[in-house]
């Protein structure tokens, strides 16, 4: 596999560290009653493939160098990523509960059944979901490899079978399943059934597996295609976009409301994700990047995990900020928040992969690994 397969892997990876921030920076918008809805849509619709293909990322990054054939040491590999993901998983935890109980004087998190909820359903902060449901997919390795064996078979075929079969499953999940069962731990594993049900992400993560396994054919034929790959990119981009639109003026929903609606769960979010996943693809890997982009990608995909993890603590300090001047959320303001919360949520990840040099406990807790002497 050559380096530059690699990196253009590393770059999607800090692509979609820039989108979640956009998505989150999003949220902090809508402080202003007036927010421009066309602002709103770029940082919360048009970024809603980031979190979905973080699992194709990491899926790739399983795959790559993976032998179905060789016998699989589940004890051993569960060992790495327990490390890697569940260490610093409930090191973040713990901080952002404290931090809340700090700033609100609140000790109800604290408490065991509650303590419990938060730890199973990645509840101590908005992004940390995505680390328990990473954590189920890891679980499940075994399951995923003879899954694979098959779909590689024929893999046009499955894939088209599983993406359909995905579309139906997040239509059902997002738009009609409701917890409303008699027995109150049902309605609990489903209310909160986004913060671990692999299933929401499971033709995105197997599409990441099958495309590191045979890289160089899946890649041939994505330049073959890049034009239509090019105009599906497009088509779903305006269909994301065009829904929105149509829930603000036509349904006269919020944007809260219409970014509720038009999610990476959505029919048309899934192919969104599929698309931008694909173009993403053929961009890094048929034509050269601009030298500052890719320094930049290089870097958000090699902090990618710390700024992930550290970068909600940046956003609360900085619409802290931003509230006690009495600072309107107004375009320049939101634009000024998302690149300083990008900005020093890097600074704090080198911060932590410098640190781990002298102390490699730091970056073992905070990030499952330690930076080299």
């Amino acid at each position: 596999m050559s380096k530059q397969r690699i990196l253009s892997i590393e770059y999607i990876r800090g692509l979609s560290m820039l989108g979640v921030i956009g998505i989150h920076t999003g949220a902090y918008s809508l402080a202003n009653p007036d927010v421009n809805v066309h602002l709103f849509a770029l940082l919360e619709i048009c970024t809603r493939f980031s979190v979905p293909i973080f699992f194709f990322v990491s899926a790739f990054g399983l795959f790559l160098h993976h032998n179905l054939e060789a016998p699989f040491n589940y004890f051993n590999f569960m060992k790495r990523r327990c490390r890697t993901v569940l260490i610093p998983y409930i090191v973040w935890s713990l901080l952002y509960m404290i931090h809340y109980t700090w700033v609100s004087g609140d000790i109800s998190p604290w408490f065991p059944g509650i303590l419990v909820k938060y730890l199973l359903f990645g509840l101590a902060s908005y992004q940390l979901y995505f680390l328990v449901i990473l954590l189920w997919f890891y679980s499940f390795m075994p399951l995923w490899r003879m899954i694979v064996k098959g779909i590689a078979k024929a893999p046009g075929f499955y894939l088209t079978v599983l993406l359909l079969l995905q579309i139906a499953v997040n239509y059902y999940s997002s738009y009609i399943l409701e917890a409303n069962f008699a027995n109150r731990y049902i309605n609990m594993a489903i209310q909160y059934r986004l913060s671990y049900w692999v299933i929401h992400y499971l033709f995105i993560f197997l599409l990441g597996a099958i495309c590191a396994l045979h890289y160089q054919q899946f890649i041939h034929k994505l330049r073959k295609y890049r034009i239509a790959i090019t105009c599906f990119f497009g088509v779903t981009l305006l269909g994301m976009t065009g829904y929105y639109y149509h829930l603000l003026f036509t349904k006269h929903y919020s944007p809260e409301e219409a970014v509720n609606t038009v999610h990476q769960l959505s029919p048309i979010g899934v192919l969104y994700t599929l698309a931008t996943t694909l173009f993403l693809l053929v961009l890094f890997e048929s034509y050269r990047l601009n030298p500052v982009i890719k320094a930049t990608l290089t870097q958000l995909g090699e902090r990618s995990y710390a700024v992930y993890l550290v970068h909600p603590f940046v956003m609360y300090y900085l619409i802290g900020f931003i509230n006690s001047k009495n600072i309107i959320m107004s375009v320049p303001v939101v634009l000024a928040f998302y690149v300083f919360t990008a900005a020093i949520s890097l600074a704090i990840s080198w911060l932590i992969h410098f640190s781990s040099r002298s102390r490699p406990s730091i970056g073992l807790l905070l990030t499952g690994s330690a930076a080299k002497k």
